[in-house]
């Protein structure tokens, strides 16, 4: 028996952390999503959200390393939601995102002065229902869609004290 088994079937990929490979991670969350019931728009909500994670962990993991890493991508079935884990093990976060950099304009900024690219964990945030993010050895991005049946989720959406 494995101690620490989620309840849910694990699908597992690790790609090299080079945009190359960022549309097969987005397939595969396609393709599991498709076969949990989820509709067109809310697959193409969990492909964007998906996509930036990764391309996060491409742009910001590795950027100091001689050598490309990985990109560990764990997609956690249950029967009721989707829990899709993108982890690296780069240089991780500074620090914790604030509440500010989970708008899609950082406060006291004009829209001239957004970079591009910098609507990642906003639009993570947005797309999905729950979102947790983690730096400890690189960076762990945590992201549940729920299926919703009968137009009903199976989930409360309050904002925890992680997320702030």
């Amino acid at each position: 028996m494995i101690e620490n088994r989620p309840e849910g079937d694990v699908i597992q990929l690790k790609l090299p952390s080079l945009p190359d490979y960022l549309g097969v991670a987005r397939l595969t969350v396609s393709g599991v999503a498709n076969r949990m019931g989820f509709s067109y728009e809310e697959i193409e909500d969990i492909k964007l959200a998906v996509g930036e994670a990764c391309s996060n962990a491409v742009k910001h993991a590795y950027r100091d390393d001689d050598k490309k890493g990985a990109i560990q991508l764990d997609c956690v079935v249950y029967s009721n939601r989707l829990q899709i884990v993108v982890t690296d093990e780069g240089k991780g976060l500074n620090s914790a995102p604030v509440a500010d950099q989970l708008t899609p304009i950082y406060a006291g900024r004009d829209i001239e002065e957004v970079e591009e690219g910098g609507l990642g964990l906003y639009l993570i945030h947005t797309l999905m229902d729950e979102v947790e993010i983690r730096s400890d050895n690189g960076v762990s991005v945590s992201m549940t869609k729920y299926v919703r049946r009968d137009g009903v989720a199976g989930y409360d959406r309050t904002i925890s004290e992680k997320e702030v």
